[in-house]
């Protein structure tokens, strides 16, 4: 699984900590997130899309091997 999350951040101009704030999570947590080596919960892409007034799928993107 590949994710857009950095592009939408720099789009809405929002730091790690930011984002993390928002959704009540630490900024490590974005950190691996955007890195590709943490795959979020249901719960946490769901409230990243809200974030951003996008869905899922438009910020997470399943590749073939996945």
């Amino acid at each position: 699984m590949t994710n857009k999350l950095r592009v939408e951040r720099a789009i809405k101009n929002l730091t790690q900590a930011e984002l993390a704030d928002l959704i009540n999570v630490s900024r490590q947590t974005i950190n691996t997130i955007e890195s590709n080596k943490y795959v979020p919960s249901t719960v946490l892409a769901l409230k990243i899309a809200r974030v951003f007034g996008k869905t899922v799928e438009e910020i997470f993107l399943l590749e073939e091997e996945d």
